[in-house]
């Protein structure tokens, strides 16, 4: 099997989202059309960074295996070798979840 290897460019990460949640706190199971696509997720590929003025290379803030946040609709969904996957700027990204 082919598998396809992506490499985001410049100041771009791909981010895998976390599973949403089947259920409510109190139990009562949602319905895949009810979901709200999570907000949450980890960091699959980083770029290389962005250059300044001067061309000097800025390296990305985040990592690759991360868990991070970001808008709820920042990025571009994107399949890759059958799994959905988003592709979105740094900037885009609101912080890193520890």
């Amino acid at each position: 099997m082919l598998t396809t290897v992506f490499r985001p460019l410049h100041d771009r990460v791909v981010v895998r989202r976390t599973e949403a949640e089947g259920k409510t706190q109190g139990g009562i199971i949602i319905p895949d059309t009810a979901k709200e696509k999570p907000a949450e997720g980890e960091i699959f590929a980083v770029g290389s960074g962005t250059r300044d003025e001067r061309g000097d290379l800025s390296q990305p803030g985040v990592k690759v295996g991360d868990r991070v946040l970001f808008g709820k609709w920042s990025g571009t969904e994107v399949k890759l070798n059958g799994e959905d996957l988003l592709i979105m700027k740094e900037a885009d990204v609101m912080g890193v979840i520890s």
